[in-house]
């Protein structure tokens, strides 16, 4: 039998899954180092440009997925009738927000910070998968630690937290502590 190219494995694997697979999954599944997989991700990725495929490889942290391209979304939205997605609430974007500058955080921490009950904006959010539970904190009551998501940075186009803007001034209050610190 002949040898299947390890491109197209990743593809395939990829394809298959519809949903982010880590760099280091990818390397256990096909018996190859990281390094040589995130090379054979390198290649396909320069593939899809160079040919102006429809489909795109999305880096998510050190996950990667094969999706659609956005400018191709109004023909998948009619052919597959899917409703067009409402957008966030300001509430929702502030607590989205106050969880990725912070995270992992409490309701109560984001409640803190806004000075409203969040409870109903939240499980929203995590009914549209954009924050997810990271555990719960060794404190009273093991508060449940949220976290956001893939699909809040797929859905905001970064490939990690670090591509958030800055926060004015947080720079110059972290000094300020530093500063007061004994």
């Amino acid at each position: 039998m002949e040898q299947l190219r390890i491109d197209r494995r990743i593809e395939a694997i990829l394809f298959a899954s519809g949903a982010p697979v880590s760099c280091e999954r990818l390397a256990q599944a096909l018996g190859l180092t990281k390094g040589a997989v995130y090379q054979q991700l390198q290649l396909l990725e320069q593939q899809y440009d160079t040919q102006k495929t429809a489909w795109q490889l999305l880096r998510l942290e050190d996950s990667f997925q094969l999706c659609t391209r956005a400018e191709y979304a109004p023909d998948i939205k009619a052919a597959l009738a899917i409703t067009r997605n409402t957008p966030l609430s300001q509430a929702a974007m502030e607590v989205l927000a106050v969880i990725s500058y912070n995270q992992p955080v409490t309701r109560a921490f984001v409640e803190q910070v806004r000075g409203v009950d969040c409870s109903a904006v939240m499980n929203s959010l995590v009914e549209k998968h954009l924050i997810e539970e990271a555990g719960r904190l060794e404190l009273p009551g093991r508060p449940i630690a949220y976290r956001t998501t893939d699909v809040f940075l797929r859905s905001f186009g970064l490939e990690s937290l670090e591509q958030l803007p800055a926060v004015p001034g947080r720079e110059e209050q972290e000094q300020q502590t530093i500063l007061e610190k004994p």
